[in-house]
């Protein structure tokens, strides 16, 4: 009787403690290309990043940091560094997993393959794998799964197909279907017992809500891709984004209690000068700074105005910046027109009026692909207008928008995708389908990439070998002019009265 009271009492006990909630934390960043503070200092920085994780999980020991992708490329720091110096900055704050974000492929297969190496966290990327072998690529696990607070918790990581459009994944990349994989790695991580299962996600927010939609049993997705502070929930799944470049630390409070999530709770908490840097991390930056000051830090000229590489801004409509930028490629070449993506725009910042310096350019345009120059018939360029503008309020950016020089477009977004161009001038005048106009712009686009598939194979007038590359073609034009001051000129109108 007695050693059954005791079983009994043992029971009642293990019970009663699989009852008691337990509160698991996520802390959650996404798309951040400098370890050093960002806005001219006002936010971002590893070393504050690494003073609010460690005040997190003293907080709540129960907690678990994660990256949603895009982190090796692109940034002046990076050009120089090909990302190694964002995988120590990781390492620095005790990063636990991070999914693979499409710009993990800007430098080709061999150094991702080193970064991975590297790393002292966990890369996830359960749709990317190896055409010869069939398995995962580089390695990586399917899955990750940790017991943390007494709760198996289990994770798994989606990269958007998009990737093979849009960076350097080689020919033996395979990017499968996400929702396939997702319904295979939830049965597979709830067959292990994992009681929660986070997706981590590099997927843009219509692909998100897909997945969250059509696949039972995530309890939360933390996504990346867009640089904005997004969020979604489609069926019993929430969607996290926090912006971009460690502006703001996403905390996801999950409690779980009788084997699944109960409640969830999230707030952002600024990552700002307001937080002291760890000083052990301030010593790794510094070492960085240091280096890229002494080769980037000259001045090259001034603008009186500020200049708008906001990402949003950038992917939705004719910005200041965008229309320097498309000159200085079409004056270079003596081209009739020239545009690029609005998407190779980076920094997401507002530089402001005053003295600009070869970084500053090259934080901008990072990619330094060639400006080459082509000779292209009128109806072909009509088309990629088209598909430049084909997404404009469909989603929140598209990184195929154009920014334009020697030509006003005026457009309806109400209209079809294909068929929204009310009219397209060229020099003052209409375009005509049957002329051969030439045009600038850069590699990137007239290889296919962000979509423009009907680039491909134009007549090259300027190769790539003998071209500029971007940031240099900007470059020289402030330093020939010694003071700018672009505005937006009404080269791309939108009349359907839109953003």
């Amino acid at each position: 009787m007695r050693r059954t009271l005791v079983l009994w009492l043992l029971l009642a006990l293990c019970s009663a403690a699989q009852e008691r909630p337990v509160k698991i934390t996520l802390l959650q960043l996404n798309d951040v290309y400098s370890i050093a503070p960002v806005d001219k200092g006002v936010n971002g920085g590893f070393d504050r990043v690494e003073t609010l994780r460690q005040r997190a999980f003293k907080e709540n020991p129960n907690s678990i940091f994660v990256m949603g992708g895009d982190t090796l490329s692109p940034s002046v720091a990076s050009n120089l560094f090909k990302g190694a110096q964002m995988i120590e900055g990781w390492n620095a704050v005790h990063l636990d997993v991070s999914v693979l974000g499409n710009h993990e492929f800007d430098f080709g297969d061999e150094v991702l393959l080193e970064r991975l190496k590297e790393s002292r966290f966990v890369w996830l990327g359960s749709n990317v794998r190896d055409r010869k072998t069939g398995r995962i690529f580089g390695g990586m696990p399917t899955t990750l799964v940790r017991e943390i607070g007494g709760v198996k918790i289990g994770f798994f990581g989606l990269l958007t197909p998009e990737t093979m459009q849009s960076s350097r994944a080689g020919p033996d990349v395979e990017i499968t279907d996400p929702v396939a994989c997702a319904r295979s790695m939830v049965a597979e991580l709830r067959g292990q017992g994992c009681q929660v299962v986070v997706a981590l996600t590099h997927l843009n927010l219509t692909e998100d809500l897909e997945v969250a939609a059509k696949v039972e049993g995530i309890d939360v997705i933390c996504g990346g891709h867009e640089h904005t502070l997004l969020g979604g929930m489609a069926g019993r799944t929430p969607i996290f984004k926090w912006g971009s470049d460690a502006r703001l630390l996403g905390r996801i409070d999950l409690t779980v209690q009788g084997g699944g999530v109960k409640h969830i709770d999230w707030m952002g908490q600024p990552i700002n000068k307001d937080v002291p840097g760890d000083p052990v991390v301030s010593a790794m930056i510094k070492r960085y700074e240091d280096k890229l000051n002494q080769a980037l830090g000259q001045p090259i000229g001034r603008t009186e105005l500020d200049l708008n590489a906001l990402q949003l801004d950038n992917r939705n409509q004719e910005t200041n910046l965008g229309d320097f930028i498309a000159d200085s490629y079409r004056q270079a070449l003596s081209a009739d027109v020239a545009f690029l993506n609005g998407g190779s725009i980076r920094s997401n910042q507002v530089l402001p009026a005053g003295t600009l310096t070869r970084r500053d350019i090259m934080t901008v345009l990072p990619f330094e692909n060639p400006v080459v120059k082509v000779e292209i018939p009128g109806r072909v360029l009509r088309q990629a207008m088209e598909h430049g503008l084909s997404l404009v309020g469909s989603v929140s950016e598209a990184g195929q928008f154009p920014q334009v020089s020697g030509m006003v477009i005026k457009y309806d977004a109400r209209k079809p995708p294909g068929s929204r161009i009310v009219e397209l001038l060229v020099g003052g005048e209409p375009l005509r389908d049957d002329m051969p106009y030439t045009m600038a712009s850069n590699t990137f686009v007239l290889a296919g990439g962000d979509g423009y598939t009907m680039l491909e194979g134009l007549k090259f007038l300027v190769t790539a070998e003998a071209g500029p590359v971007e940031p240099a073609t900007v470059i020289r034009a402030i330093e020939a002019a010694k003071i700018i001051a672009p505005r937006v000129e009404g080269r791309i109108l939108r009349l359907d009265g839109g953003g």
